[in-house]
């Protein structure tokens, strides 16, 4: 062993942790060099004056196509490891339930209410 292998090297590492983030809806944009995961909590609210609000906090988390492509081969294996051990991840019925219920309405209003619904949408 020479003298550089028998030095010890020391490196300062620093973690700041931010505050944990539930996120309830997710919106995917991309341009040229970027692929920006834009993660949303949606809360609905009333206030005393029985007005209903909502109370949207948002997350963007910016990356390049090739860290996307990386993230998409740990997202299929931790889905893949989880349902070896709970089993498949199924549609909540509730869910099911919901959607039916937003295709009748759709069928029901005619299409400039739909167009008007697209156009004010957030995600």
């Amino acid at each position: 062993m020479n003298k550089d292998d028998q030095k010890q090297k020391q490196i300062n590492l620093r973690v700041k942790d931010e505050d944990q983030f539930y996120s309830n809806e997710i919106s995917i944009n991309f341009n040229p060099s970027e692929i920006i995961f834009d993660f949303k909590c949606i809360t609905h609210m009333h206030d005393v004056a029985e007005h209903r609000s909502m109370l949207i906090r948002h997350l963007p988390i910016i990356i390049t196509p090739f860290h996307a492509k990386s993230l998409l081969g740990m997202l299929n294996n931790a889905i893949k490891d989880y349902e070896e051990k709970f089993g498949e991840i199924k549609k909540p019925e509730a869910l099911k339930k919901a959607e039916k219920m937003m295709k009748k309405d759709e069928k029901e209003k005619p299409d400039s209410q739909i167009k008007d619904l697209v156009g004010n949408y957030f995600g």
